[in-house]
């Protein structure tokens, strides 16, 4: 597929995608095949050991931290791309940690191929009762 497909399909601006893939944090194998083509190979970041995979998330509160929420973005796909982990789901927003009402986040709990969501720090998914969602989501 090519990396806009990829990018419209895992929540990712194309240009942002793009700037990932110059800057080698794309978190899939991507290779350039002509002088405006870049093809994504999902199926070689897919192991069969892998049940399932990461979904990253990211969240600022204040639309002025917009530049904090992309450096936050690109720290966690750097991590995920040197660390050779399986991201099935990338997502980022703007809203307050106080309130239920952030649609990627459940987007992202929601999905059924994420079996562990990142976040850089436990206040982004959540201000509040963040345990409630760790012990909902841990199998003990």
């Amino acid at each position: 597929m090519n990396l806009k497909e990829w990018a419209v399909a895992n929540g990712v601006h194309p240009h942002t995608a793009y700037r990932w893939f110059r800057g080698g944090t794309l978190p899939v194998p991507a290779q350039r095949v002509g002088p405006r083509t870049i093809l994504v190979n999902i199926e070689a970041n897919s192991s069969p050991s892998a049940t399932g995979g990461l979904g990253l998330y990211a969240r600022v509160c204040s639309h002025d931290q917009k530049a904090d929420l992309e450096r936050q973005l690109a720290r966690l796909v750097a991590w995920a791309a040197t660390a050779g982990h399986w991201v099935v789901r990338v997502e980022s927003e703007i809203g307050s940690g106080m309130n239920g009402g952030r649609s990627k986040a459940r987007r992202v709990l929601a999905d059924p191929d994420v079996t562990t969501v990142v976040v850089e720090h436990k206040g982004r998914l959540g201000r509040m009762n963040v345990e409630l969602v760790e012990a909902a989501a841990t199998d003990g």
